[in-house]
């Protein structure tokens, strides 16, 4: 499923801990692990003892994750952070990027210059973030967002496929909406609709998906408390990728400061967070 793994790792949070737990995964076991840690761009004299202790953090990462060292393509860089994972993603052809997060708000995002939230809003690729407030679990109990707009098609099929290799391996697909909608004439309501589509379209993966309803006027809060109901362990969502190619290296600031749902779903959902970029559907 996943060939070629990212891993951005600062040497904090739970990141370690995600990657051992997803080396149990059937999907997983045969990928590569390619390690980045970036030092900071410094004077020349700093420049040599931060190499230093980066490549001594990397041995200790490689380590702690029980890899043979031998098998991971470490990467050490220097520049700003933001900017070398994404090229960094692309030189590799990366399938997954994996990085942790202090799970900061837009603004705070911002204001900090946080990495993994600039990562999050601006990678075409999928991406896992790792809070570091959150207690890492064993993957048995997968949570997808259906919106029925025909994003999410990639993100159900992926679900799918994890949760297909998990023994006992349990898939909830949830929608949110808004408002109920009552049902026409003789006929289900849309919601119902939806959600029967998306159950026989994961039977067609070979697993028997789980459809829920959450009526709340926040999205992002209805999938936040989805997850929380169904004791996620790891939550997947869609994304539009709607940004023009002239803007792909600037900051989407009106997802940013906007009412974003994944970036919601990135700050206040109870379980690590798969997003999964999808081309923006006319």
């Amino acid at each position: 499923m996943f060939k070629n793994l990212l891993i951005a790792d600062s040497g904090k949070g739970h990141v370690e801990e995600m990657v051992c737990m997803l080396r149990d995964l059937p999907g997983f076991r045969a990928a590569r692990i390619n390690l980045l840690h970036v030092v900071p761009e410094q004077g020349s004299v700093d420049s040599e003892e931060h190499w230093g202790a980066a490549a001594s953090l990397m041995a200790q990462a490689v380590g702690r994750m029980g890899l043979d060292a031998t098998e991971v393509n470490s990467i050490i860089r220097n520049g700003d952070a933001k900017q070398t994972v994404l090229k960094v993603a692309e030189e590799l052809n990366a399938d997954l990027i994996v990085m942790g997060s202090r799970g900061l708000g837009r603004l705070q995002s911002i204001l900090a210059n946080s990495t993994s939230q600039y990562v999050f809003q601006l990678s075409t690729r999928p991406m896992l973030l790792v809070r570091d407030d959150l207690y890492v679990r064993h993957v048995n109990r997968v949570m997808v967002t259906v919106d029925g707009t025909g994003v999410g098609d990639d993100a159900l099929k992926l679900a799918c496929e994890m949760v297909r290799d998990i023994p006992g391996g349990l898939l909830t697909g949830v929608h949110v909406a808004r408002q109920d909608l009552a049902p026409s004439r003789g006929a289900n309501n849309k919601r119902d609709e939806l959600l029967n589509a998306a159950v026989q379209r994961a039977r067609s993966f070979g697993v028997e998906m789980k459809p829920m309803h959450i009526t709340d006027a926040d999205v992002g809060r209805g999938v936040c408390k989805a997850a929380k109901d169904t004791n996620a362990d790891l939550v997947v969502i869609a994304s539009q990728d709607r940004r023009p190619l002239v803007a792909r290296g600037l900051v989407d600031l009106d997802k940013l400061l906007g009412g974003s749902v994944s970036d919601y779903i990135r700050v206040h959902a109870p379980a690590p967070v798969m997003l999964v970029r999808e081309p923006e559907r006319s």
